[in-house]
């Protein structure tokens, strides 16, 4: 979706004049909670009518020291609207990239506080007709690399973010839409969904994972996994190793930190998911491609 060009006295043909599309949702120096608050936003979805948001908002709020509790609930104020606006619409919401700007020593930390909450907020409040996406934006994004100033994207931080919109926003496209935690099995395009148990429990018992598929398309798939602690004490963190065994690589992921290195995908928990009382349980989802076959990976857990 998007209008801004539009709004332009005189726009470049792509606007802003940039060499690609420049019809997108863009407000320099806006504050989510400043445009839930003035009710800014049912109007710009009545000019463009989106089917698919992609939001990444919130870095201005945390600039401003606004509290992670009430971006969230300008969070979900906007999605409120959107859904009156198209009760079927899917919202893609950004972990924001980090900050590190020399006249915010505290943004990092906001960022890291409002990043580990979305998850939750988000699987609070998804639903089956309207799904939210949670894409990890913050994951391997360098302020020192990727941006120009400790806060916008140059160059390669454009590039970053769009090779991490890309998988979730194609997997809406196609009719896959992976929830944060799935609350309800997806529709995937082609085959019916299978689950594929694979339990591993690591050598100290304390930790039982189990993998299944909860869809499975053309090149592609979703798969979650679930980490029960089977010990006696809680545990403060956990790690999850997925060896697979046909080529299979990870893309994209939510409710962990995962990271991939030959056959084998390391997840490690996010901030709000590491404490695990006894008998406690927790899942988190990636999206994945495959070739030839998917046969499901073997799990392991280990709690710290």
């Amino acid at each position: 979706m998007g209008d801004s060009p539009d709004r332009q006295a005189a726009p470049p043909p792509q606007g802003c004049g940039q060499p690609y599309d420049g019809d997108n949702e863009g407000h320099g120096g806006a504050l989510v909670t400043t445009v839930a608050e003035q009710n800014q936003l049912p109007a710009w979805l009545a000019a463009t009518r989106p089917d698919v948001v992609l939001m990444h908002f919130g870095t201005n709020d945390v600039w401003s020291n606004r509290a992670t509790s009430t971006i969230l609930a300008a969070y979900s104020r906007l999605v409120d609207q959107m859904r009156a606006s198209n009760p079927n619409m899917r919202i893609l919401v950004a972990k924001i990239i980090p900050m590190a700007p020399s006249t915010c020593p505290e943004c990092g930390q906001r960022v890291v506080a409002l990043n580990d909450a979305i998850p939750g907020w988000a699987a609070s409040k998804t639903t089956a007709q309207s799904p939210i996406v949670v894409v990890d934006q913050w994951t391997g994004f360098s302020t020192a690399t990727d941006t120009y100033d400790g806060v916008h994207p140059n160059a390669a931080g454009d590039q970053k973010m769009a090779d991490r919109w890309y998988p979730a926003l194609t997997a809406v496209l196609d009719g896959v839409t992976p929830t944060t935690p799935p609350t309800t099995p997806p529709t995937p395009p082609t085959r019916t969904p299978t689950e594929s148990p694979g339990t591993t429990p690591p050598t100290d018992g304390s930790c039982v994972a189990s993998y299944r598929t909860i869809g499975q398309w053309q090149g592609g798939f979703q798969g979650e996994v679930s980490i029960r602690n089977a010990g006696t004490t809680a545990s403060r963190s956990w790690t999850a190793q997925l060896t697979f065994g046909a080529g299979q690589q990870v893309s994209q992921g939510w409710n962990a930190e995962i990271t991939q290195t030959g056959t084998v995908a390391t997840a490690r928990n996010v901030g709000w998911n590491g404490t695990l009382a006894p008998g406690g349980t927790t899942t988190f989802g990636f999206i994945g491609s495959w070739t030839g076959s998917n046969p499901a990976p073997a799990v392991s857990c280990t709690l710290g």
